[in-house]
């Protein structure tokens, strides 16, 4: 036999029964963070960040599975991870000047009678009232915000390494929101999300309240217009 020397058997053993206690341990460590997450959800209101948040970073693929087992949808879990990230970058959004912000818009949310031309900066819109967003960006663009309208996720980092803004909000669909924020993790760049109320290519709908929560963040509400809302025209 191999192991017959009692103290390699010892060790051979201990080895053993530490795999398993550490397996064991990750094991009950991703049931916490299901549960939290069914919760938060639930509850609409983020349980506990500053644990969910690097447990995820480690285990997302098993925690993913688990949601999926105890009948958690997938897009539920996305708004969650979505939800999550902005709750954790929420202070240090609010640190950067809002000259040192930009905002991602998607194109989809113009009209279909669009007269918008692309330019290498994105949609250059003319403003002419057939969508929200000719009345919206004059006044994201009031407070300080670069305003960009973007036809895909290349533009994104396009405008980053020419603008080099410190901080950005994205507007799109689930997977784009999710994929634009872990990138700006990846590239150390604070991100925010805002995720569309319905998806699809064309004419899609955001709701613009809660772009107003965002981009207003860190901003000194004295300077904020008494009739600010991005949405009227």
């Amino acid at each position: 036999m191999i192991f017959t020397d009692p103290t390699l058997q010892n060790l051979m053993i201990l080895l053993g029964e530490v795999t398993l206690f550490i397996i064991l341990f990750l094991f009950g460590i991703a049931i916490l963070m299901v549960v939290l997450i069914g919760t938060s959800i639930r509850s609409g209101k983020v349980i506990f960040p500053a644990l969910l948040r690097p447990f995820l970073v480690l285990m997302e693929g098993f925690v993913k599975g688990l949601c999926a087992f105890i009948g958690i949808e997938p897009g539920e879990l996305l708004k969650f991870l979505i939800r999550l990230d902005n709750r954790m970058n929420t202070s240090a959004f609010s640190a950067v000047p809002v000259a040192e912000r930009a905002i991602f818009l998607p194109q989809c949310l113009r009209s279909s009678k669009c007269p918008a031309h692309l330019t290498p900066e994105g949609l250059a819109c003319v403003g002419c009232r057939r969508c929200e967003l000719g009345a919206a960006i004059p006044k994201m663009e009031g407070l300080g915000y670069r305003v960009f309208i973007i036809p895909g996720s290349t533009f994104i980092k396009r405008m980053v390494q020419k603008y080099r803004p410190k901080a950005i909000v994205g507007v799109g669909c689930l997977m784009e929101v999710k994929e634009g924020l872990e990138m700006c993790n990846r590239i150390g760049l604070v991100g925010m999300g805002v995720v569309t109320v319905k998806d699809g290519c064309v004419e899609t709908i955001v709701n613009w309240h809660d772009i107003c929560e965002v981009i207003t963040i860190g901003i000194d509400p004295s300077s904020i217009p008494d009739d600010f809302d991005v949405s009227s025209n």
